[in-house]
């Protein structure tokens, strides 16, 4: 399901089938770097992830993460979306790509029209982004979409803190 397209991209719906690309994704070093292992070591966790994370979130919220196609090859690049975490008041923006297709703009181009999405069509008022504090690529995107630092929080018991932005 098709939910957003830009001038190089296509943003859908992730589905099961996907679990390839999330399994590549989420085991990539700048993923466990910066996101974190979330236990996904066989195609069988990832259609779990998948199933817990984005469409248990389409299915409660009406968005989610979604995945980042190139429009002329059709190949998945990455992931962009809204999550909304019981730790954060308002939903906050999420992506990660694969590094090759990083430094290219796609992750400030997915989130500049994941953002018109969440104020547009969904009517969120707010939409948040969490970073972790040493990711620069991250932190310049977040800022490219318009967002502000404003404090270090700890979204989980682990004490690992994030920067938090805003609009």
């Amino acid at each position: 399901m098709v939910i957003l397209e830009t001038e190089r991209l296509t943003l859908r719906r992730i589905i099961l089938a996907d679990a390839p690309f999330i399994f590549k994704l989420v085991n990539d070093p700048s993923w466990l770097k910066y996101i974190g292992d979330r236990g996904v070591k066989t195609l069988h966790d990832a259609r779990r992830y998948i199933k817990n994370g984005p469409l248990a979130m389409y299915r409660q919220y009406g968005f989610g993460l979604y995945l980042v196609v190139l429009k002329t090859t059709k190949i998945p690049i990455g992931i962009c979306g809204i999550i909304k975490r019981e730790s954060l008041i308002d939903p906050d923006i999420g992506f990660a790509f694969l590094p090759q297709y990083t430094g290219l703009g796609y992750a400030t181009e997915s989130g500049k029209a994941v953002m018109e999405y969440g104020k547009n069509a969904l009517g969120l008022r707010r939409i948040l982004a969490i970073t972790s504090p040493d990711n620069h690529a991250s932190i310049n995107v977040v800022e490219k979409l318009g967002l502000k630092y404003k404090k270090l929080i700890n979204l989980s018991n682990d004490n690992s803190q994030c920067k938090l932005f805003a609009p």
